[in-house]
């Protein structure tokens, strides 16, 4: 009977020490996340349950177009650091221009389809510096983003990674661009 209880106890140990390294591998890839606000509608909506990729800009670079999850100085009622979710408008060495509700990349004009109501307020003549990231949110009237000196130009080592997947709710879940 004595041996039973061994034989019980190190499989019981077995099973424990594979869960906790599955569970250290997977928050060294991924960390969820929770939409807070309407600046990324309609693509992203208030409590919306993301996936971010944290390996995502380890292996490769930011690419406009990409959302990205960065953590920020502004603070929130508790007095947490702020994380914001937003669309990559431009990257490294990327010219921004925003002139009568346009913007324009590289001198040409983007295609948005994403974006709320078609607006985007503020004149920006920008140049991306070298590790540096211009992002904005979808809903632009509603956005906090790298157009306000609150934001600026996002550092690339604050970003924790690239949404990939929306887990909640379930009717909208999968891939996010």
């Amino acid at each position: 009977m004595n041996e039973k209880i061994k034989k019980e106890a190190i499989e019981w140990m077995k099973i424990i020490a594979t869960a906790l390294i599955f569970a250290f591998i997977i928050t060294q890839f991924i960390r969820p996340t929770l939409v807070r606000g309407e600046s990324m509608y309609p693509t992203l909506e208030e409590n919306d349950y993301l996936i971010i990729n944290r390996m995502a800009y380890k292996i490769g670079d930011p690419k406009d177009g990409d959302i990205i999850v960065f953590s920020t100085e502004l603070l929130q009622e508790d007095g947490d650091r702020k994380d914001l979710v937003k669309r990559i408008i431009g990257v490294s060495g990327d010219h921004i221009k925003i002139e009568n509700s346009k913007v324009y990349v590289n001198d040409k004009l983007t295609n948005e389809p994403y974006i709320h109501d078609n607006y985007t307020e503020g004149n920006i003549d920008i140049v991306v510096p070298k590790g540096k990231i211009f992002a904005m949110g979808d809903n632009r009237e509603k956005s906090l983003d790298s157009r306000y000196e609150d934001v600026g130009l996002v550092n690339e080592k604050d970003v924790m990674g690239k949404v990939m997947i929306r887990l909640f709710p379930f009717n909208k879940i999968g891939k996010v661009n």
